[in-house]
C-alpha cells in the first residue's frame, strides 16, 4: 500500500507530530534502564523544571492525557455531593464524556455563560447563591480554561477578578491549561502571574498540543489538595510504569525554551492565517484571535469545496463556524496553500 501524502492540517494542534526537542529528550531517556513508576531521575528533573518555570514549590504529577488530568484534578477538589461551576463551552462539560463526574463519584457540573469562552462572574455569583438548601449540590470548585475553548485568553486582571469571586464564595480554583503555553506566549507574562499568584489551586498543563507525544502535567499550587493524589492516578490507570517517557519531554522543552517558543510560533501562525483569510470576502473571523485558534464562518459551498480538496477542520461552534488551529508545525507555506484553495474556490467566473 502506498503511503498517502498528508498535508499539514488546521483541524487540531493534536494533528501535529512530535517536536524535535521532545523527541530528543525521549531518545535521551531511552539510554539504559531507569527506576519504574516515577522513581527515576527524569521525573524528578521534570518536576523541578516545572517548579522553576512557575517559580514556586508546587506538587507535580504526570498523566497520559487531558481527560485524566482534568477529571482527577477536579476529583481532588470536591466531595461527591459538591458541584463544579464552569463555562457552558468548557471542555470538561462538552468533551470529556462525563469523566469529571465519573472520577468524582457523581459531582454535578453547573454551567454559566460568558463572552469569548470566559465565565461571567455575575452568573457565577447567581449560581452559588440561588440556593443554599441541602437539596442543591453545594458549589465547591470553579473551573476556567486558559486559553478558552473559542480562543480567548484571560488577562492577569481578569484572573484576579475570578480569584476574588472564588474567594468570596469559598470556591477552589481549577485551570484547564491544555493550551496554557499559548496563553503565556500571548500575554508575555511570567507563568506565575497566570496561576498561583492569581489564586489557581491546580493547573492541568497540556504538553501534547504543544509538541509532545503524550502526557499532561497536573500541577498543584495548593499542595494540601494533592494529598494521596498519587493513589487517584494509580486507581485511574494513569500511573505510567515507564514514567520517564512522560516526564523527559518536559525537561527537554523547558530547558531549551521550546515549550514557550513553539507556542509563540503557533500563535503567530494563527494571526497570519486570520489576516490572510480576512482579505477573503466570503470568510468572517468570528472571535478574537488571541492564541493559536482562528474561528471562521464559512459558506457551506466553500466548506464542501475545501473538504473535497483534502482540508479537515471541525465545525462544532454553531452552523457554518469552523475552528482552524495552528501548531508548532504550521508553516507559512501551509497557510499559503490553504488560502490559495480558498481564493480559487471563491473566485467569481469572468463574464463571457
Amino acid at each position: 500500500m502506498t503511503k498517502p501524502i498528508i498535508k499539514n492540517q488546521f483541524a487540531s494542534d493534536n494533528y501535529a507530530g512530535i517536536c524535535p526537542e521532545a523527541w530528543q529528550a525521549m531518545n535521551d531517556a531511552n539510554s539504559g534502564t531507569a527506576d519504574a513508576y516515577g522513581d527515576d531521575w527524569w521525573t524528578a528533573k521534570a518536576c523541578d523544571a516545572l517548579r522553576d518555570f512557575f517559580e514556586t514549590d508546587c506538587q507535580v504529577f504526570f498523566v497520559f492525557n487531558g481527560t485524566a488530568a482534568n477529571s482527577l484534578a477536579l476529583s481532588a477538589l470536591c466531595q461527591s455531593y459538591h458541584s463544579i461551576i464552569c463555562h457552558e463551552l468548557a471542555h470538561i462539560e462538552t468533551d470529556e464524556c462525563g469523566a469529571p463526574e465519573f472520577f468524582s463519584n457523581g459531582v454535578k457540573i453547573l454551567l454559566v455563560a460568558g463572552r469569548d469562552g470566559k465565565i461571567d462572574l455575575d452568573a457565577v455569583a447567581h449560581t452559588v447563591t440561588q440556593r443554599s438548601d441541602i437539596h442543591y449540590p453545594k458549589p465547591k470548585a470553579l473551573s476556567i480554561t486558559q486559553a478558552t475553548e473559542i480562543g480567548g485568553v484571560y488577562s492577569v486582571n481578569e484572573l484576579h477578578a475570578v480569584k476574588d469571586t472564588a474567594a468570596r464564595f469559598n470556591l477552589r480554583l481549577h485551570m484547564d491549561g491544555a493550551r496554557f503555553a499559548n496563553a503565556v506566549a500571548s500575554l508575555q507574562v511570567a507563568p506565575k502571574e497566570l496561576t498561583w499568584r492569581a489564586g489557581i489551586d491546580v493547573l492541568t498543563f497540556g504538553g501534547t498540543k504543544n509538541g509532545m507525544a503524550v502526557g499532561e502535567a497536573v500541577v498543584f499550587f495548593n499542595k494540601e489538595l494533592a494529598r494521596e493524589f498519587d493513589y487517584r492516578c494509580k486507581q485511574a490507570g494513569q500511573l505510567a510504569s515507564k514514567m520517564r517517557f512522560l516526564a523527559a519531554p518536559w525537561v527537554g522543552m523547558l530547558e531549551s525554551g521550546a515549550l514557550l517558543g513553539h507556542a509563540v510560533h503557533a500563535n503567530t501562525m494563527a494571526r497570519k492565517l486570520a489576516e490572510q483569510l480576512h482579505r477573503c470576502g466570503e470568510i468572517e473571523i468570528v472571535h478574537p484571535v488571541e492564541a493559536n485558534a482562528v474561528f471562521v464562518r464559512i459558506p457551506q459551498t466553500l466548506l464542501t469545496g475545501l473538504s473535497v480538496r483534502g482540508w479537515k477542520f471541525y465545525t462544532f461552534i454553531g452552523t457554518g463556524e469552523a475552528r482552524l488551529m495552528c501548531s508548532w508545525q504550521t508553516t507559512e507555506a501551509d497557510i499559503a496553500d490553504f488560502v490559495a484553495d480558498v481564493t480559487a474556490l471563491t473566485a467569481r467566473p469572468t463574464p463571457a
